[in-house]
C-alpha cells in the first residue's frame, strides 16, 4: 500500500521540544506563581510517562506534592492556569529561535510536499504549540502544508488511547493502512497502533529505552546528508536519510 498521508507528533519528533521547551516553560510559570517548584531533567523524564501538560501537572501533584492545595479556587482551575502560563513562556521561548527542528525534519515535509504526499499532525500538546513551532523553524506560510492539525484537547482521552489519530484520520478522510505515523514515544507508538497506523519512531534521549515493538522501524533522527541517522531497528533502505521512496519501498518489504 502506498503512503498517501504522514501523520507527525510533534514534541520530540518534529523538535526536541521536552527537555529545552516545555520542561524550562513549565519552571518559568512556577516561578511566576511564587512556587518552589522545579523540573530537573531527569525528574522530567519520569513525568513524560504522563502525557499532556494539565495532566503532568496533576500527576507531579499526586506524586511529589500529595499535600498542596492552591489559595483559592478548585484545583483543577489553579492547574489550568499554570498550564496557560507555560504555554505562553513555551511560545516566547520558540519566538527566540531557541528550539530547533531535529534532523531531517525540514527536508522530509518538503520532500512530502513535492510528491504530493499529505501532512498531517496528531499531538498532545496545544494547537498554539504546534503553530508557534512551525511559524517559528518553517516560517509563516509552513502552517497551511498540513491538511490537518489535530492537537490538544481536540479529543478528551490522550495518548496512549488511539482518540487522536482516529480523528486525525476521520478528518484527512483516509484508512489508516493509506497513512504512516511518526513517532518518538511509547506512548506514541501505543496510540498509533491502537488506531491500526504503521508507525516509524525516532527516539531522543528521554524515549530511546522505550518499548518500540510493533515499530515499522526505528531510527534515532530522519536524516540528513551532512547529519546521517541510524537505524536501531528496522530496514536498511531507510539509511542514511528518511526519504519518501524509502519509506515505501521499507513497508511494501
Amino acid at each position: 500500500m502506498s503512503i498517501k498521508a504522514l501523520i507527525f507528533d510533534v514534541d520530540g519528533t518534529l523538535a526536541d521540544t521536552e527537555r529545552d521547551g516545555h520542561r524550562p516553560a513549565f519552571n518559568l510559570s512556577f516561578a511566576d506563581a511564587g512556587l518552589d517548584w522545579h523540573w530537573s531533567p531527569s525528574l522530567y523524564g519520569e513525568l513524560l510517562e504522563v502525557t499532556g501538560g494539565k495532566e503532568r501537572i496533576a500527576h507531579y501533584l499526586a506524586r511529589h506534592r500529595p499535600e498542596f492545595s492552591p489559595l483559592e479556587g478548585p484545583l483543577e482551575t489553579f492547574i489550568a492556569k499554570l498550564h496557560r502560563e507555560k504555554t505562553r513562556h513555551y511560545l516566547e521561548l520558540l519566538g527566540r529561535g531557541e528550539i530547533p527542528l531535529r534532523p531531517g525534519v525540514a527536508r522530509l515535509l518538503r520532500e512530502a510536499r513535492d510528491a504530493g504526499v499529505i501532512l498531517a499532525i496528531a499531538t498532545t500538546t496545544t494547537p498554539e504549540n504546534v503553530v508557534g513551532l512551525l511559524r517559528a523553524t518553517l516560517g509563516e506560510e509552513s502552517v497551511s502544508w498540513f491538511q490537518v492539525i489535530a492537537a490538544g484537547d481536540v479529543v478528551p482521552a490522550k495518548k496512549p488511547a488511539p482518540d487522536i489519530f482516529t480523528y486525525a484520520l476521520s478528518q484527512l478522510g483516509l484508512r489508516a493502512d493509506e497513512c504512516l505515523a511518526i513517532e518518538d514515544s511509547g506512548n506514541g507508538l501505543a496510540a498509533a497502533s491502537a488506531a491500526e497506523l504503521r508507525t516509524l519512531v525516532t527516539i531522543n534521549d528521554y524515549t530511546r529505552d522505550h518499548d518500540f515493538t510493533g515499530a515499522c522501524a526505528v531510527i534515532d533522527h530522519l536524516g540528513d546528508a551532512e547529519n546521517p541517522c541510524h537505524i536501531l531497528r528496522g530496514d536498511s533502505v531507510l539509511s542514511p536519510q528518511v526519504t519518501i521512496e524509502g519509506l515505501r519501498a521499507c513497508l511494501q518489504r
